[in-house]
């Protein structure tokens, strides 16, 4: 996949997975109405530049309003306007070929659950106390499934829930007729998903429009 197609499989798994009304295509990539105070919306941007990224933020004037560019964060804060910040942590656009046998067993003494809700694969693991230990989501749409919102609570990291949650997922999502996973990754999560298999396809940049 080219990093346009990467971006619109992105983009259509990561509104259903988030809830949100489906993106609008525009000329210069996707609108999508996230509707949260402190994440208004979202424009995403397959093939930025410092023209197209220079007349949003220059269009834009609603507080936390984001930009989403195919770019690193260096080539990014070169075109952004002033009352534009282009936050700390970079991210990166990943992807892999979903295996419908990847679904390992839980890990000793905690309880795993999976189940879909709207279009949405959704996996818990349970430590033995009752408590959340870990969790994650995957929106298939069609051929391909985007992986969100992966979290393991900090009193039970390097126990190899993250991994077990990430295989569980693409082995529902694989079953469900998707070929291809997609995520975008923070700095955090880039040794999990490298060590289950995740391939890195390029940079992904979060720009937002000051308070």
């Amino acid at each position: 996949m080219d990093i346009g197609s990467i971006t619109s499989a992105w983009v259509a798994g990561w509104t259903v997975s988030r809830g949100t009304p489906p993106a609008v295509v525009e000329p210069w990539g996707y609108r999508i109405d996230v509707g949260l105070p402190q994440h208004v919306f979202r424009h995403v941007l397959p093939a930025p530049d410092a023209v197209s990224v220079g007349k949003l933020c220059t269009e834009i004037t609603e507080p936390h309003a984001w930009l989403k560019v195919m770019a690193g964060p260096e080539e990014a804060a070169e075109w952004i306007t002033p009352g534009w910040t282009v936050p700390d942590d970079p991210g990166f656009m990943m992807t892999k070929t979903l295996d419908r046998d990847a679904r390992p067993p839980a890990p000793e003494g905690y309880a795993r659950t999976t189940e879909t809700r709207n279009g949405v694969i959704r996996v818990r693991i349970v430590a033995p106390d009752g408590t959340l230990a870990a969790r994650g989501q995957m929106a298939p749409t069609g051929a391909t499934a985007v992986a969100d919102q992966i979290e393991t609570h900090p009193d039970h990291r390097r126990r190899g829930l993250g991994a077990t949650v990430m295989r569980t997922l693409e082995a529902a999502a694989a079953q469900a007729g998707a070929v291809t996973g997609v995520l975008a990754a923070t700095t955090d999560g880039l040794a999990l998903y490298d060590s289950v298999g995740w391939r890195h396809e390029g940079p992904l940049t979060g720009i937002v429009r000051d308070a």
